[in-house]
């Protein structure tokens, strides 16, 4: 029985799948698709099911002549997903809630599309308990996805998204970039860069009790999840203010940023909902 939490969604890829193996999206490599890509002999591609009568009879050479067709393919999914300290922020609840029902979602939505699907996990590094090669079983990563809960570190940074790349195929894919991207923008880019060959979707997990219910007046205590320090701030309404500019600032530059790489952000805060992600790929990604 699968976990409620999980909340399946369509996604769609804007691109031809080189993958030699049938799926459902369009495709580079021939074979029995629907789309038309032109003809050859029977000689090069001897199928007489595919035989066309009429540009056979057009034919100089005299040549039976076979339509050709793209088969459709799979593609390669990935979930790479933020395990760093940061994910351990409780709003309404832990972020780390809302990665692995992210995960999740992603990691079954796949299945139901007969692609092939991977999860990466980061902090520091790229940690092996929680990286699983691209297959079509699913279970054993939702059992990995399962297990995010139990992850309570603090003191870890997120640098291990430098780490991941290789951890890609060659072949173009689809990559859930699953984080609060509360890192350094030139790390933000650098990882951006090295994911080029591939279509990146950004899932931006943010709580609105980080920046709007701050105290109004009064002393308060920041948290840094990745350091470990905290820090007394006295709060009153223009300190409330400068936090609240701020994370809208950051969200701002986020969006110009992935957009930059073509890659439109999907903000995610408090709940995740599967329709808001088919829309993202209806919007986007078509």
């Amino acid at each position: 029985m699968l976990p409620a939490y999980i909340k399946p969604f369509s996604y769609q890829i804007p691109w031809k799948a080189s993958s030699v193996h049938a799926g459902d999206h369009q495709g580079m490599q021939r074979g029995l698709g629907v789309e038309y890509k032109g003809n050859t002999s029977l000689l090069d591609y001897p199928d007489p099911r595919r035989m066309d009568l009429r540009q056979t009879l057009r034919d100089p050479y005299e040549q039976v002549q076979v339509r050709l067709f793209h088969q459709d393919s799979i593609t390669p999914v990935y979930a790479v997903c933020d395990l760093s300290s940061s994910m351990q922020y409780k709003g309404a609840r832990r972020k780390m809630e809302l990665v692995q029902e992210v995960a999740a979602s992603v990691a079954y939505s796949v299945s139901e599309e007969n692609d092939v699907f991977s999860l990466i996990g980061y902090d520091q590094h790229v940690l092996d308990d929680y990286v699983l090669p691209l297959s079509y079983q699913v279970h054993e990563a939702l059992e990995r996805i399962d297990a995010f809960t139990r992850i309570e570190t603090l003191g870890r940074g997120s640098t291990g998204i430098l780490e991941v790349a290789p951890f890609l195929s060659q072949n173009r894919g689809l990559v859930f970039w699953i984080s609060d991207f509360h890192m350094p923008f030139d790390t933000i880019i650098q990882a951006m860069n090295m994911f080029s060959r591939h279509q990146v979707v950004p899932v931006v997990l943010w709580e609105e009790e980080e920046y709007r219910r701050l105290p109004r007046f009064g002393l308060g205590t920041m948290l840094d999840p990745e350091t470990g320090r905290d820090r007394t701030i006295f709060f009153r309404e223009s300190v409330r203010a400068k936090f609240i500019a701020a994370f809208e600032q950051r969200r701002a530059a986020l969006e110009d940023l992935f957009l930059a790489f073509e890659s439109p952000p999907h903000f995610i805060s408090g709940v995740f909902e599967a329709e808001a992600m088919t829309h993202y790929f209806e919007k986007y990604l078509t």
